[in-house]
């Protein structure tokens, strides 16, 4: 079995709000295209323009209905690797494929070692996991690594391909274990949370809850009727030139 390296202090991970997400899945299609290309390549599609399309995706969107009548609302919810701190996915790796990398904590695999068993599949609670049926072997997000190192591109472009494409900054990229950083700060001020904590995985990845909603007592709520327009009639030559206009 694989072992864990020790904790390090940098942790790279991501921040998804979910009162912004808009289900537009531009997330999970610019990381498909990035790793088609990528250190993940290729990346199986299996009846792409079939009644059921499938293959290897690293970003996947799913859409919830949460809550009743008028306190219900709709839910993005983007799922993807958590990079964990403690994630068994490596730990039952009988080959070592599966590992945690010290410097940045992001979890990779190897696949020259991958002998496709899928243990790691089954161990992963968030069904992160993509077994590419074509290679054999097992894949999943990189957190873009190839990407985020990339001294070729300009550096605000050196965050994930998720991240870059967001068309409403639901995604935030930066490092987790340090705690004055912007997304640690976002984090913090806006109630961020683990997914499924009582596992114990300690997910580097963080979910920001959807906002309360608002209603008609709230400041800047519209009122839920207007009050009637009182027309006051002018008098004099004024007058007569806009009723003559009016007819």
């Amino acid at each position: 079995m694989t072992s864990l390296p020790p904790p390090g202090a940098k942790r790279l991970g991501l921040v998804i709000d979910l009162d912004i997400c808009v289900g537009c899945h531009a997330c999970a299609v610019n990381c498909k295209e990035w790793n088609s290309g990528g250190m993940a390549a290729p990346l199986t599609d299996l009846q792409p323009y079939g009644v059921e399309p499938d293959g290897v995706w690293f970003n996947r969107v799913h859409t919830f209905e949460a809550g009743e009548g008028a306190t219900g609302r709709t839910v993005h919810f983007p799922r993807s690797c958590l990079h964990c701190a403690e994630p068994d996915c490596v730990t039952v790796c009988p080959t070592g494929a599966s590992y945690k990398r010290a410097e940045d904590g992001i979890v990779l695999v190897n696949e020259d070692l991958c002998i496709g068993c899928k243990l790691c599949s089954w161990a992963c609670p968030y069904g992160a996991r993509e077994f590419d049926s074509d290679a054999g072997v097992m894949k999943k997000c990189t957190l873009c690594a190839d990407r985020i190192y990339n001294e070729a591109l300009e550096e605000v472009d050196r965050v994930p391909a998720c991240v870059a494409t967001c068309p409403v900054s639901a995604r935030h990229f930066g490092d987790l274990g340090d705690p004055q950083s912007e997304v640690s700060l976002l984090v913090a001020a806006r109630g961020g949370y683990d997914l499924m904590p009582e596992m114990g995985y300690k997910p580097t990845n963080k979910y920001l809850p959807p906002r309360p909603r608002r209603d008609q007592t709230t400041c800047g709520a519209a009122p839920v009727a207007l009050a009637p327009v009182v027309v006051a009639e002018a008098d004099g030559f004024l007058g007569w030139i806009d009723r003559l206009l009016s007819r």
